[in-house]
């Protein structure tokens, strides 16, 4: 019955754990992001205000991540994570208080050093794995970490709405927020076990920071993908829950227990993406299922033309639990794809480059939304251009795919590793 997850059981035990602290930063992370906005709103911040804070938190990483991303490289990662899975829940509790006292130079500074504090993990979670697990496994690995973001937004969206229905008023967004934030420093557990020497290091001949060896418009090209993906992004995924609560009258608790079926089912599709990349390839899966997306995204837009009619609501919320899982199909797919085609030398460079670009994008992104809101631009129209965007990146990911599949296999390969030390790291 359980046949499936199988792929999973060769991975070490250290990776797993890593990848559930991972879980318990996402936790942070997705709540926030389900209802942080809702909350500023609610202690008196205008949305566009709201955005204008939260742009803060991908301002960090951008500035940031770029540097790190050489840093790293031939460096072990395990005391990033340690920095991730401590700071977080400690800079989370604190930004409640910041929002809940209106003090806005705090609020600014805090959600700057959060982005910090996640930037460890984002940036080396797909190193990490790509150097401590085997070449055949790395679809499945790369997918459980992808699965976390799903999970947790599961999760949390279970305990936001359990909490709001015991006590709406007691357990309110500032109450379920500082709780989120206790529960998430279990990950710090995970990271100390996680006692394994890395088993791949790259061993650098010139400094970390020579740039002379560095295929520049490898890079780009490679990158372009996932900036359209990160600005149209930030475009709509952080104010979703305004979206809902704004046009369709949708309360926060209401949104997290939509939320917690539409991660459920991201989760789900997650953990089968390698049979599913299997069965049908890298382009089909791809192109298929973020064409699908967008058009659940545009039929969700236009719901705002309507929202005086009830059943504008029901038909923006299937839209919504429909995009995500098909939008998160892809995902684990095209970090794949991206890291095979940059080719062995580029995979630090280009885990560092993603985490910037979706950063700097969020944040571009949300100062573009809250001008645009500030001149009362409908939610819809702004989320036509998140459409567009996505229709370009797919057309892009095709043209790498069918690139890295007809070049030659040397071009892209990394260097061979020793596969009796793999047989005996996995004992």
């Amino acid at each position: 019955m359980f046949k499936f997850l199988d792929q999973y059981k060769s991975l070490h035990k250290a990776v797993i754990y890593i990848i559930i602290a991972e879980f318990f930063v996402q936790l942070i992370d997705y709540s926030y992001l389900t209802i942080l906005l809702v909350f500023m709103n609610k202690s008196g911040y205008t949305d566009y205000k709201a955005a204008d804070f939260y742009g803060y938190r991908f301002l960090s990483v951008l500035l940031l991540s770029f540097s790190l991303g050489f840093y790293i490289n031939g460096r072990k990662l395990k005391p990033l994570f340690y920095i991730s899975s401590i700071c977080t829940p400690v800079l989370s509790f604190l930004l409640i208080y910041a929002v809940q006292y209106h003090m806005d130079y705090a609020i600014y500074t805090l959600m700057f050093m959060l982005g910090i504090s996640v930037l460890g993990l984002e940036v080396a979670i797909l190193p990490f794995i790509l150097r401590n697990v085997d070449e055949d496994n790395h679809t499945a690995a790369i997918s459980l970490s992808y699965s976390t973001m799903s999970l947790s937004g599961f999760i949390s969206g279970v305990l936001i709405w359990s909490l709001s229905t015991i006590d709406h008023v007691f357990f309110d967004e500032k109450t379920i927020l500082k709780i989120i934030s206790v529960i998430s420093l279990v990950g710090i557990y995970f990271v100390y076990n996680a006692k394994k020497q890395e088993f791949y290091v790259p061993i650098l001949r010139r400094s970390r920071y020579d740039f002379r060896d560095i295929k520049w418009w490898l890079v780009i090209k490679a990158m372009i993908p996932t900036t359209l993906l990160a600005t149209g992004a930030g475009l709509v995924v952080p104010f979703m829950g305004l979206f809902f609560f704004k046009i369709h009258h949708i309360e926060p608790y209401q949104y997290a227990f939509i939320s917690f079926w539409t991660t459920l089912i991201v989760f789900s599709m997650n953990v089968f993406v390698p049979n599913i990349k299997t069965k049908f390839g890298s382009k089909k899966t791809i192109v298929v299922s973020q064409a699908l997306a967008v058009v659940c995204l545009i039929g969700m837009s236009l719901t705002e033309f309507n929202s005086t009619y009830a059943y504008a609501a029901w038909i923006a919320i299937a839209c919504f639990v429909f995009r995500q899982p098909l939008m998160n199909i892809a995902m684990p797919i095209t970090s794949e794809i991206t890291m095979k085609y940059v080719g062995f030398r580029h995979r630090e460079i280009v885990s560092a480059l993603t985490a910037a670009i979706w950063s700097g994008s969020w944040f571009f992104s949300s100062n573009i939304f809250r001008v645009l809101r500030s001149h009362e631009v409908p939610y819809a129209y702004i989320f036509f251009i998140t459409a567009g965007l996505y229709l370009f990146s797919i057309c892009w990911y095709y043209y790498l795919i069918s690139a890295y599949e007809n070049a030659p296999p040397e071009v892209y390969n990394p260097p061979p590793r020793p596969k009796k030390a793999w047989e005996k790291d996995k004992k």
